[in-house]
């Protein structure tokens, strides 16, 4: 990590990054941003934006659970967690029973009640209740090669499937006419947020990390022509978003994930003028 300091401290010769958990912070959100944006495109096609909500949501369970089976690896029980429930969620969606956005929205109140009964009732709430807002300053450089294998899988993940996530996403029947397991697809997709979510959810926080994931991905639809174009400003705005809110939130001594998704808000709320600005200009 001292190569990768030096290095930092020659492109980056601010007083803000001579520490070594400003440098860590920006590590880490140069590291999450770029696949949470990825993932939050194909989430927005998918309209499955409240989706990672009930897996942030259920993080708390996830927690609660380790608690009581002894697990002191918080990250292990946090990723098996989301996993066994994203695909609980999308095996009762598949089924038909319910709407989609009923089920996602039952298993995100069962899954922060859940974890805020087991938590309380443990007296370990406390210790864990810094996930709700997630601290990015405190990540360690182990947490960063850790979050730098992830984003090397998750993306070539996501190229490996993107093509066969895209036409599923548009048209299901089509994509079953043409070979495609739509099943597994959905499943692999979904599996990969939820480790996305989990991984992120520590430093981001509960109750930011679907913004964080949604927003930017909002943001470059309004804007984008194709979805090369949806996946670049996506990422682009992601990144923007995460450097911006660092910057702008340690100086004024604010929560730096509120300080970037409210950078990414904004980023939304111009998007939607440069979209109504170009439309009257094609009308013109």
């Amino acid at each position: 990590m001292q190569t990768v300091y030096k290095v930092m401290d020659a492109l980056l010769p601010f007083e803000l990054f001579h520490y070594a958990f400003m440098k860590n912070a920006l590590l880490a959100l140069l590291l999450l941003t770029p696949l949470l944006a990825l993932l939050g495109t194909m989430a927005v096609n998918k309209r499955m934006a409240f989706f990672s909500d009930a897996l942030g949501h259920s993080a708390l369970a996830g927690v609660g659970i380790g608690v009581l089976l002894g697990i002191s690896n918080v990250t292990l029980i946090l990723v098996a967690f989301g996993i066994c429930w994203a695909v609980l969620i999308t095996r009762i969606n598949r089924t038909g029973g319910t709407s989609s956005d009923t089920t996602i929205s039952v298993f995100s109140s069962a899954g922060i009640a859940l974890g805020l009964l087991i938590l309380s009732g443990s007296g370990k709430y406390g210790k864990y209740s810094s996930i709700l807002v997630g601290d990015v300053l405190a990540i360690t450089p182990g947490d960063i090669l850790f979050l730098a294998v992830a984003l090397a899988v998750g993306i070539a993940v996501w190229v490996a499937l993107y093509n066969r996530l895209l036409l599923t996403a548009i048209n299901p029947q089509l994509a079953q006419s043409r070979g495609i397991p739509t099943k597994a697809v959905e499943y692999c997709f979904v599996i990969l947020v939820a480790v996305a979510v989990m991984l992120s959810i520590r430093w981001v926080g509960v109750l930011l990390i679907n913004a964080l994931l949604i927003l930017p991905a909002a943001a470059a639809r309004n804007i984008a022509r194709s979805a090369a174009q949806h996946a670049l400003f996506s990422v682009i705005i992601s990144l923007f978003s995460g450097i911006a809110g660092l910057c702008a939130a340690v100086p004024l001594g604010t929560s730096v994930g509120a300080a970037v998704v409210l950078c990414a808000a904004a980023c939304y709320a111009l998007s939607l003028l440069l979209a109504r600005a170009l439309k009257l200009r094609l009308q013109a």
